[in-house]
């Protein structure tokens, strides 16, 4: 009999976790407590570590065909000078792969094409762990709408027995809470970010950009297809929300450089999205529990100021999968997990948020121009290291995970 997992959370780690999983040999059920998976979101950037981690799930191909390579661009003031330039080129001579930007509702129909139906389970919320018995096994319960019962969903109440349990469930974990009862969660970064896609393509002459002025970005992702995704991050109290958020956008980014007016300008007000930024300042004293492992945003949720929360849950996913495919039992797998992705995660997520306190959330009128003077002294080559730094990393080798066997186990 083969092992069994269950994932919690149909999000972009979730859904990797179980490509990876069923890739080495493991049956996996996936549960999300959303009733119907509606592949909201706006845009995403994927440095060359997300599309290493993807190729190694056997995607890569699929979402640099359907994503688009962000090769011009870079970071200006709100008056359109430029602090920094972007060299795409350069990256993927150093990488093998550009930055690709990518619409998250196109990345997140592409994961759940990669597992067969009925892998994905519905309106099913969990609500704890039961430790593992005598025969090693843990039980996650839940509970279900009743809806989704008559669709042929768990249901409405019970538990889900399994080898493994995969705990990717967001920031807002409950899982994570239920397993560290001490540990003091997410706190507010300090910031909250509005962001949609636009209604309609848009002329763009570059194909990614950052705006920072006090207190505030404004960037874009440019789209295969002509439209783009925008955001805006500003220093905010958590919990502010406006009747008219993109009446507002237009009146606090009144001024700035084209193309910010005319992203605006695009896009439908019922399109915008409002999400408080929020952070495990705090990282995890482990990312294992008996046998529950967490996994992205459960695990390691980090400001987004460096564009590698995606990522993070990407190699999350394959150095799991690559584990539980060569260690010799569950136990060694998940130490050898918690090893490998405990410390670089907290590295990056510090990095992340030192990124957002020398960049976006800079306000201080005097501090301002001394940071954007030092960026416009800083050699290229230097800010080239600096995002290989972190984009720079490579699968661990695994049987499973080799394209060459892209059809073992359940595929």
């Amino acid at each position: 009999m083969g092992h069994t997992a269950v994932v919690v959370g149909a999000g972009i780690g979730g859904l990797a976790a179980a490509i990876g999983l069923r890739r080495v040999g493991w049956e996996v059920r996936v549960v999300d407590r959303a009733p119907v998976l509606t592949d909201a979101g706006a845009g995403i950037s994927l440095a060359a570590n997300g599309i290493r981690a993807l190729d190694a799930l056997g995607l890569g191909a699929a979402v640099r065909a359907a994503g688009r390579g962000q090769y011009t661009g870079g970071t200006r003031t709100p008056r359109g000078s430029w602090l920094a330039r972007m060299d795409g080129a350069a990256l993927e001579r150093a990488l093998g792969s550009p930055i690709v930007g990518i619409p998250r509702a196109e990345l997140h129909r592409l994961l759940r094409g990669a597992l067969p139906p009925g892998t994905v389970r519905t309106g099913v919320t969990a609500t704890g762990v039961i430790p593992p018995g005598e025969d090693g096994r843990a039980r996650l319960t839940y509970t279900a709408e009743a809806a989704g019962t008559r669709r042929g969903e768990a249901g409405p109440d019970g538990s889900l027995e399994a080898d493994l349990v995969v705990a990717a469930d967001g920031v807002g974990s409950r899982l994570r809470s239920a397993l560290f009862p001490g540990h003091p969660g997410p706190v507010h970064s300090g910031s909250t970010v509005l962001r949609a896609v636009t209604e309609r393509p848009v002329d763009l002459r570059t194909d990614f950009e950052l705006t920072w002025g006090h207190g505030a970005e404004f960037g874009h992702i440019a789209f295969a297809d002509g439209r783009a995704e925008w955001h805006a991050v500003l220093n905010s109290p958590a919990g502010v929300r406006h009747e008219d958020p993109l009446a507002v956008l237009r009146r606090r980014f009144a001024g700035w450089h084209a193309p910010v007016p005319g992203l605006l300008a695009a896009t439908r007000p019922e399109a915008v999205l409002h999400h408080d930024i929020a952070e495990l300042a705090t990282p995890l004293p482990s990312f294992v529990a008996g046998r529950v492992v967490l996994l992205g945003d459960a695990a390691h949720a980090m400001t987004p100021n460096l564009g590698q929360g995606a990522c993070q849950a990407l190699e999350d996913a394959v150095v799991l999968a690559a584990a539980l495919d060569t260690e010799p039992g569950v136990t060694a797998a998940l130490a050898r997990y918690d090893t490998e992705r405990r410390p670089r995660t907290t590295a990056v997520a510090a990095a992340a948020r030192q990124a957002g306190r020398m960049g976006q959330q800079l306000a201080h009128p005097l501090a301002v121009p001394l940071r954007n003077a030092l960026l416009r002294l800083t050699p290229s080559g230097v800010a080239l290291r600096m995002i290989l730094r972190h984009a720079d990393w490579t699968p661990p080798l695994s049987p499973g995970l080799s394209p060459e066997n892209r059809c073992r186990g359940n595929y």
